[in-house]
């Protein structure tokens, strides 16, 4: 099997994704004709002919454009080994054509049919116990698997052959949700493959994989597996080498059946459904082989954070596109079927959801699936078309959101431009859930999102960055955990400090180097000099926590939430309060603003988790531990640097509203804010992408907003110089009555400046 060469440059070099170009072919032949595409999976082989017909009025009907089209049909294509039928498959794209339904055409790679584990049984994947897994579910093969592959790619071949001069194919879509792992020996031969291109010898092998601990020291390749099932803790370097082979496996499978499709057909785009911040596979080693980014979204309705996580992770998706349109390739209409306890939401969260896609950079709003499942393990899956038919509130919502995506054509292909980056890093994350830590509390995804959650709040623009990109496209940086620090990233934070950029640093970061191994010597090792401060300890806090008190006179610990403000509830600026209307159907509820931080000097907070043995070499400390092992030492430190630039670090986890508090005034002083500053009300999300304005109400109550504190003074819509400029709402071409926004409980409004 031949994999992809080890990726270890520690990130693409790259302009700042909203600084990219767009490379052919790309979304935009399809939606310049389109506008924005609507649909979602549609599994035909599930249902008789007559259905078909059906579902293709309906689906006209509901404003559908592009449907994704058989990602299980293998066993349908061939039924035996070498037997092929594609008759039915023909049928459909007629009729999907004759209706102005554009396909996104899958290779049915994703689940291999029964005969294929019956006749090759090491086609199976092997889990870390050593069981091989067997068929009647999917997803049933091991990414090494020669024989896989090699049937994979006949039938992708066949497929791509027969219709890469259909009419109805716009897009090519690989497989499904790849993110297989196998430990078995076919996939234990291609990570020593892996592991001699990465290293080269076992000397070097040996010595990045720390194999004079525990008397594990490799003298032949051939005794080197995947990690498996051990007595005690395993070795992390080498689990973490595993994580990448994986990741590169899956990569390498992906490029195989993308270049057979390419060689046929080099003019319509190939991509593959990215699942969010998905823990197995590293996708910004992936982003540049793929011609559109398209992830698949199901947001938790118990969740209250679900509006910011979600924001969060379109913002992921818009950047490993380097700021192109994305592709929401699939979510549901209503409830999953795959949780314990299956909420769901309203056709108007659905909507709303939907709309925070096409906010933050999607050009494609698809769901699974269009016609709820009558058998199999998806059975209680919602869809847009449900089991009780067309005349339901579930399907009227579907139609609502066909309608009002078909007039954001304004809207596509424009972009989110943002000042400030958020940095992740897939292998650090992997490394930082290995065993052995200080404390296995501290998770690095929740960190993301809680540092990204004030921000959202704020209606701040974010691009996600991978660390060593270029960042000199940002004046902020946020680095919430970066346990894996390599120099190449850390270069690149130095280089944006020096700039004059602000960078802002959180705990248990820069601790190891790309083999996992800890740095010696003070930390951050590579970045003392920039942060002003050196660590010597990381010390784990009990269950109730550690005090830390604000510095007395600090710059930073000052009331409210942004300079200037009043004390009281930060950001509370706008002049009209929400009107309490509660929603019919109750979602949950937003977070609660922040509360005011303490003044300086008089008040203190709880931190928890983790908290570090720090002092200061040069940087101001703002707060400082009270008591216990780290009594007296830096909590949270600010360093001013030459030429303006600003490193803040936050030596532990403080509760949300310190940790916004101190996020709000590093941006004030980098002069970034919102794209509305004078709008903050809880559950309420103002983006800008391009000339468009999306103001999304995620709470519970009905809210006011002037138009004027969206367009503020000074914008072409009340400047004298641009008399007759108006703002207007996309979704109903109308004005704002009374220069005042009203906005009900998931209600969405798309403002754009006109001349009348």
């Amino acid at each position: 099997m031949t994999l992809l060469t080890p990726d270890r440059t520690g990130g693409r070099p790259s302009p700042s994704p909203h600084q990219g170009t767009d490379p052919a072919p790309g979304l935009s032949p399809s939606t310049t004709e389109l506008g924005v595409l609507f649909g979602g999976d549609y599994n035909p082989e599930q249902w008789d002919p007559a259905v078909w017909r059906e579902d293709a009025r309906l689906m006209q009907l509901a404003g559908v454009n592009l449907v994704t089209v058989g990602v299980f049909s293998w066993s349908r294509y061939e039924p035996q080994p070498g037997v092929r039928d594609f008759a039915w498959m023909d049928e459909v794209l007629d009729l999907l054509h004759a209706h102005g339904i554009a396909v996104d055409l899958a290779t049915p790679t994703a689940s291999p049919p029964p005969w294929l584990g019956h006749l090759h049984p090491d086609t199976l994947p092997v889990d870390a116990d050593g069981v091989r897994l067997g068929w009647g579910s999917r997803n049933q093969f091991s990414p090494a698997s020669r024989v896989y592959r090699d049937h994979a790619l006949a039938i992708t071949r066949d497929v791509v052959e027969r219709y890469a001069t259909h009419p109805a194919v716009r897009m090519w879509h690989v497989g499904n949700e790849l993110g297989q792992v196998c430990h078995g020996e076919e996939s234990a031969a291609a990570f020593r493959e892996w592991l001699r291109e990465r290293y080269g010898s076992l000397a070097v092998l040996n010595e990045a994989w720390g194999t004079a601990v525990w008397s594990q020291h490799y003298g032949q390749w051939e005794e080197i597996t995947p990690p498996r099932r051990a007595p005690y803790h395993l070795n992390p370097t080498q689990v973490l080498d595993f994580r990448r082979y994986s990741s590169d496996a899956l990569r390498s499978l992906f490029r195989e059946q993308r270049d057979v499709i390419r060689g046929i057909d080099p003019v319509r785009p190939v991509t593959t459904n990215f699942m969010g911040f998905f823990p197995l596979v590293d996708y910004w080693s992936w982003a540049d082989d793929l011609d559109v980014v398209a992830d698949d979204a199901y947001p938790d309705p118990a969740d209250p954070h679900a509006p910011s996580t979600s924001a969060l992770t379109h913002d992921l998706m818009r950047s490993l596109g380097r700021g192109r349109p994305w592709v929401l390739m699939e979510q549901a209409a209503g409830a999953v079927s795959w949780r314990p306890h299956n909420l769901t939401k309203s056709p108007g969260r659905s909507r709303l959801e939907s709309l925070q896609a096409v906010a933050r950079g999607a050009d494609a709003v698809c769901f699974f699936q269009w016609r709820a499942a009558t058998k199999g393990p998806e059975r209680f899956h919602s869809a847009m078309l449900p089991h009780a038919g067309p005349e339901t509130r579930a399907h009227q919502g579907v139609r609502r959101l066909g309608a009002d995506l078909a007039r954001l054509r304004a809207v596509v292909g424009t972009r989110v431009v943002a000042r400030v980056a958020i940095l992740f890093d897939w292998p650090s994350w992997w490394a930082s859930q290995s065993e052995a830590l200080p404390t296995d509390r501290l998770d690095a995804l929740a960190q993301l999102r809680s540092w990204y959650r004030p921000l959202w709040e704020d209606g701040v623009a974010v691009d996600v960055a991978r660390p060593g990109q270029d960042l000199s496209g940002y004046d902020v940086v946020l680095a919430p955990q970066l346990y894996l620090l390599a120099e190449r990233a850390a270069e690149e934070l130095r280089a944006h400090v020096a700039r004059g950029g602000t960078l802002v640093l959180g705990p248990f970061g820069g601790v190891a180097d790309e083999s996992a191994h800890v740095r010696t010597g003070r930390f951050p090792a590579l970045l003392r000099d920039v942060v002003g401060l050196s660590g010597e300890e990381w010390v784990p806090l009990p269950d109730d926590g550690a005090e830390v008190a604000w510095s007395a006179g600090s710059t930073a610990a000052r009331p409210g939430g942004r300079p200037g403000e009043p004390s009281g509830t930060p950001g509370a600026t706008s002049s009209r309060p929400s009107v309490s209307e509660p929603e019919p159907e109750p979602e949950p509820a937003p977070a609660p603003v922040p509360a005011p931080v303490p003044a300086a000097g008089t008040g203190s907070f709880r931190a928890e988790v983790l908290g570090e043995l720090v002092r200061s070499e040069g940087a101001e400390v703002l707060a400082s531990f009270r008591g216990g092992h780290l009594d007296g030492g830096p909590a949270i430190t600010r360093h001013g640097l030459p030429g303006g630039g600003a490193a803040w670090y936050v030596a532990t986890v403080p509760p949300q509203d310190v940790l916004a508090h101190v996020l709000r005034r590093a941006l004030a002083e980098a002069g970034v804010e919102g794209v509305a500053p004078a709008v903050r009300l809880p559950g309420v999300e103002v983006v800008r992408r391009g000339d468009a304005l999306f103001v999304l109400n995620h709470g519970r109550d009905t809210v006011r907003v002037r138009v004027e504190d969206l367009f503020p003074r000074g914008s072409s819509s009340v400047s004298p110089s641009h008399p007759r400029a108006e703002v207007v709402d996309l979704l109903t071409g109308l004005p704002p009555a009374a220069g005042e926004v009203v906005l009900a409980a998931d209600d969405v409004v798309v403002l754009i400046e006109r001349n009348s």
